[in-house]
């Protein structure tokens, strides 16, 4: 044992060895030296070590992994980048999924006039329109399933998954001769991969964006219009020249091009903490989060009436020649650009819910004016205009869904529960349509307008009402 006398030399100080000696002339540096850092408190449930100071050890954190065993695209942290390169490639890899998904579905027009008159002549205008609402319908109702796959971290598998059933179904639609086969390429192939790569697309942007996240979901939705209006020209411009067959088997090509962007780019930034339930039961009694997915179910059910029957309605009427009818889908997805782009970079600025009701009413006041068309002028502004604000009700929901939901690790559950109520009414929306459109001879145009223009009509209703609601709960007009 040492002794060493301490400058006042009535203080001797005993060490055991010379080591203690070190460690004591220069003591080790602690966490809080020169720093100031709130202490938390842990979370209720958390265990909370009472163990000495001196028995604590700092150990380097595990390297972390998603489930799919790849890394996250950046070290986890708590503060979302809101830019910079890996987050834009995301927006960029979103952008392609959507051209992949709704892009396909909104160019449905064009088939459905095509199978009418040529391929399925001998089925219905409502037998036909099951063909592209279950797609649609199944790109929603899949969610329920992607959402919390998301959340527990199987991102890339759902890619990959998701994006081989969107081109494998667009290849054995080429092939197709009869209703159930078409049903089982076209509907329920495409559609099922539409719902495991969609959700997620949209969901992952939560992860890199927050004040811009709104501008960053607008973005990547207009993959969505701009496919809507080339695959329409394509195939109409390709089906005389080379055959249904190869018509449909070049959008294949370009949707399997398409696919390597987002499996290039696209990847989780931080790992899942924890497994998630399939269903988040808080959603349940949280008023604004059920009014708002009760008004998108009522919206879906009659939004894509005029995508899936404003061709027939010019032929019909003699508005446009057969030859120019599916040029109307064009024009609406050309319109939808506007809509994916204007209401999403206003949102982060006057909140998403706040431009949706904006654009479903305005789509409800457009569908009443169908009524009044008569000539082609009149349908191209129709188009052009139901395209924008019809643009604005899609690309808008997910954001708002993110914005109702009280933290990200609960967004996939939330859009999957919200995704399966609006994927039903989808899948059902447009075959209602068709029965009370009626048979070719003697179609109930009125009806069926009448039927798309009130169910916009009281979604808005139900938005308002779950505005109303935040409004109350949060005391800002921001929503």
């Amino acid at each position: 044992m040492a002794a060493v006398m301490d400058q006042d030399p009535e203080k001797t100080v005993y060490y055991n060895s010379e080591s203690d000696r070190t460690e004591a002339d220069h003591p080790p540096l602690k966490m809080s030296d020169g720093l100031e850092t709130p202490t938390e408190k842990p979370a209720d449930g958390a265990f909370e070590s009472h163990a000495p100071a001196s028995s604590l050890q700092l150990a380097a954190p595990p390297a972390q992994t998603t489930t799919d065993g790849t890394p996250p695209a950046a070290p986890p942290s708590n503060d979302i980048p809101d830019g910079g390169l890996t987050a834009w490639l995301q927006v960029l890899g979103s952008t392609a999924i959507l051209v992949n998904t709704w892009g396909v579905i909104n160019t449905f027009g064009v088939f459905q006039a095509y199978y009418e008159s040529e391929l399925l002549r001998d089925h219905s205008s409502s037998d036909i329109s099951w063909i592209g609402s279950t797609q649609a319908g199944l790109l929603f109702l899949v969610g329920v399933v992607a959402g919390p796959l998301y959340d527990a971290g199987h991102f890339r598998h759902l890619l990959f998954v998701g994006l081989f059933l969107i081109v494998f179904g667009q290849f054995m639609t080429s092939l197709c001769t009869q209703f159930w086969q078409v049903m089982l390429a076209q509907g329920i192939t495409m559609g099922v991969g539409m719902g495991l790569t969609f959700l997620p697309s949209a969901a992952i942007l939560g992860q890199y964006f927050s004040r811009h996240r709104a501008l960053a979901l607008g973005l990547s939705s207009v993959g969505s219009p701009v496919a809507g209006v080339i695959f329409p020209i394509m195939f109409s411009r390709l089906q005389p020249q080379v055959g249904f067959g190869w018509a449909t088997r070049a959008i294949a090509f370009i949707l399997l091009a398409v696919s390597a962007v987002p499996i290039a780019f696209m990847r989780t930034r931080v790992p899942p903490r924890a497994k998630r339930s399939f269903i988040d039961t808080s959603a349940l009694t949280d008023a604004p989060y059920v009014l708002f997915i009760a008004g998108g179910a009522l919206a879906f059910l009659t939004l894509y009436v005029t995508f899936f029957y404003i061709s027939l309605f010019a032929i019909s009427h003699g508005v446009a020649s057969e030859s120019f009818a599916p040029y109307l889908v064009t024009l609406l997805n050309a319109g939808s650009v506007f809509g994916r782009i204007i209401p999403n970079a206003l949102a982060d600025r006057y909140g998403s819910l706040n431009l949706l009701i904006i654009c479903i009413v305005a789509s409800a006041v457009l569908v009443f004016g169908w009524l009044g068309i008569d000539n082609l002028g009149g349908a191209v502004v129709y188009t052009l205009l139901y395209g924008a604000f019809s643009g604005g009700v899609v690309s808008l929901t997910p954001s708002v869904i993110v914005g109702l939901s009280p933290d990200m690790s609960r967004v996939g559950a939330r859009m999957g529960m919200g995704f399966l109520v609006m994927g039903v009414s989808i899948l059902v929306g447009t075959p209602i349509a068709g029965a009370i459109l009626g048979d070719k001879e003697n179609p109930r145009w009125l009806g069926t307008i009448l039927y798309a223009a009130f169910g916009l009509l009281v979604a808005a209703a139900l938005d308002i009402l779950s505005r109303f609601l935040l409004y109350r709960q949060k005391k800002a007009w921001k929503a």
